[in-house]
């Protein structure tokens, strides 16, 4: 499987490496397989407490996501002169279907609820004029049983997609992309991205936060206020566990280098 190319410069930052930093580099090229990993405050605070997920971010195509991300990579990533850009899965997903669409490309979602990746399916075609197909496969925990992964991986392999959308929710999309990333390239996926709820922005069920208060980092303030959950209260306090993470792995870097 192919990895980040390690000629380029990469980003250091709360104890993880970031080869994902210019949009431009992370679109589809034949022959690589591109497994994009879009960091946000949750996913620091999911690498911290576990080393498979942190081993996953590091290996492939990590990009900065979310605003408060961005400003605690503009103070603490190394080395302090890269330059590199917010990718957010969220708003990357209409520029690979932009791109899909501009390269004949087929697209694939997976995941969401049944409703909402049909719709989410029938937009874009409407949309992009994008080759896309989709399946919602039966809500479940990971690890996903046999006949759940056998299934899923048909309908990709009937699809045959260039660009696959894993909608199944942090990290268990993640999880299932590595577990599954040679049975994908062999198929012919040349990117593969866990996408969380891109699918409900993409049908139209849930509007994205005004642009204003994404530049703030209030994107998960609307969403709750959108869609008010227990679940979301829980994930934006678990959000803020990333300051106290970002410090901690600082001063354990400073720690390590004055060794």
């Amino acid at each position: 499987m192919n990895k980040p190319n390690s000629s380029k410069r990469s980003l250091e930052f709360a104890g993880l490496t970031f080869s994902g930093l210019h949009a431009a580099d992370l679109f589809p090229q034949p022959g690589i397989f591109k497994f994009i990993v879009t960091v946000n405050a949750d996913f620091i605070v999911t690498s911290f407490q576990s080393k498979r997920f942190a081993n996953l971010v590091s290996k492939n195509f990590a990009t900065i996501d979310g605003q408060i991300t961005l400003w605690l990579a503009r103070i603490f990533g190394k080395p302090r002169e890269l330059d590199f850009e917010k990718i957010s899965g969220s708003s990357f997903a209409y520029d690979l279907l932009h791109y899909a669409a501009d390269k004949g490309l087929r697209v694939f979602f997976l995941g969401a609820s049944p409703a909402v990746n049909e719709l989410a399916v029938c937009k874009v075609r409407e949309r992009f004029g994008v080759d896309v197909m989709g399946f919602s496969p039966p809500l479940t925990t990971y690890p996903v049983s046999l006949s759940w992964n056998e299934e899923a991986l048909a309908r990709i392999k009937q699809h045959l997609p260039h660009i696959l959308f894993v909608a199944l929710g942090s990290p268990k999309q993640e999880y299932w992309i590595e577990d599954n990333a040679q049975v994908l390239e062999n198929a012919g996926v040349q990117v593969a991205i866990g996408c969380g709820g891109t699918l409900d922005f993409l049908a139209g069920a849930i509007s994205r936060a005004p642009l204003m208060m994404q530049k703030i980092g209030l994107e998960g303030l609307y969403r709750l206020a959108r869609q008010p959950s227990w679940f979301r209260v829980k994930r934006i306090a678990r959000s803020l566990w990333v300051f106290p993470i970002v410090f901690l792995k600082s001063l354990q870097s400073k720690t390590t280098k004055t060794r």
